[in-house]
Parts: structure tokens; sequence; C-alpha cells
């Protein structure tokens, strides 16, 4: 890792994480000095940063943490950042949130446009779910990220395209937090899903998409009641 990326990472990892907190300063020369780089490094980590909208700055006050409120909780650094070294369980509430209100629609305008291309790519990603089956999380984790990449492309909004960055970080804090292998039956859900697409049932691939995030849903709380009985042991 090279001295920008040193910095950049040391520094973003530290504000999300509450080492350093909304309105605390940062001074360049003291910030030189630790991380023993130069100043032109130290400036250049710092407009990453607040391209990001960890940092902020002001005429006569330099460069300090900025709110919370101004942070780009979607971008993917910041993303990783904040799960690198914890599990954020309010994190998960809120993205399973956010996947029941847009996947199941996602779902639905993929069955009204997708292509032969977005086809191919959900049968490519459904054969992989089912070589996953059994495996090891790694494999379970790229295969379901596959399929649910391959529905938002096929929905054809550019914003929706966007999500695939919370969502990827979602499902791979999930299966941290809940840890599993893919199974038939997951497969086997997620086939329907893209059966109903096939067909061009909008109606249908909503109601499937809508009850196999609610099954995500549910397994994250029974992981955390889980959680929760062996940290009172």
């Amino acid at each position: 890792m090279g001295a920008h990326d040193r910095v950049v990472s040391s520094l973003g990892t530290a504000i999300v994480n509450g080492d350093l907190a909304p309105d605390d300063d940062l001074d360049v020369a003291a910030l030189q000095e630790r991380f023993s780089v130069s100043r032109t490094a130290v400036r250049e980590a710092l407009r990453v940063l607040a391209a990001k909208g960890l940092v902020g700055a002001r005429p006569r006050r330099g460069t300090f943490v900025a709110p919370r409120g101004h942070w780009a909780l979607l971008d993917a650094d910041v993303l990783r950042w904040r799960f690198a070294d914890r599990v954020d369980e309010t994190f998960l509430d809120e993205l399973g949130e956010v996947r029941l209100t847009v996947e199941p629609v996602v779902a639905r305008m993929a069955a009204l446009r997708r292509t032969d291309r977005d086809l191919a790519d959900l049968e490519d990603a459904l054969a992989a779910m089912r070589t996953a089956a059994g495996r090891v999380a790694v494999d379970h984790v790229e295969a379901d990220l596959a399929f649910h990449h391959a529905l938002l492309r096929a929905a054809h909004n550019e914003l929706m395209t966007q999500l695939a960055t919370a969502i990827e970080a979602g499902l791979r804090l999930r299966d941290q937090f809940v840890p599993a292998t893919l199974t038939s039956d997951s497969a086997d859900k997620h086939a329907e899903v893209l059966l109903a697409v096939r067909k061009q049932r909008p109606k249908a691939a909503e109601s499937t998409m809508r009850a196999l995030i609610e099954r995500s849903i549910a397994d994250v709380e029974l992981a955390k009641k889980v959680h929760g009985e062996q940290a009172q042991h």
C-alpha cells in the first residue's frame, strides 16, 4: 500500500469507527509527521476523504472531521472501513429494510425489461449457486452476489444498479454474522425468482423476491438472538 493509500485508509477507518470524532481538527503538519509522508500525500488523502463526505474544511480553521450526516454511507470504502473489525447489527437491520423496499421492485422491473443476455447472466449465476451449495461461505457469498447483481442489471435502471455496492457489503456482512453454507433450498428460492423473470410475470417476480428477502431478514434476527444468548453466558 502506497503512502497516499495508507493515509486514506487509516484516517477513514479512524473516522467511521469513532476514533476521530465529528468536528475534530485534522492538522496537516501533524499528520505528515505521524505517517512519515509528504505534505502533498496528506493533502491528496484529505481530498479523497472530503469526496466521501468524511472531512470538511473552512477558511482560517482548516480541515476537520465532518458530521456523520455528511458521510457517503454507501461508498464502497466507507462501508469496508465501517465493518472491517466488527459486525454492525443496526446496519443489517437498515439494509434489510432497504432490500425489502428495493429488490422486489427490481425483480418486477426485470420481469418487464430483461433481455436474452440478462437471462443468460441470471442462469449462469444460478448455476454458480447450485455448484456452491454445501460449500464454504466464500463460495456462497460470491454466488449469491452474482445473482443479485445480474437481477439489478436486468432492471435496466442505472440508479438501481448503483445500489449494488450497498447490497454487496450487506450480503458479505450478513454472512459473517449468519455463518452458513448455501443450501439447495436457497438456490431453489432464487430459481423461483428467475422463472418469474423469464416468463415475464412481474407480480410473481416481485412476490417471490419479497419472500426471499423476508427469509434473509428472519435469518439475521435468529442469529441476533443466538448471539445475544451467547453473550449472556
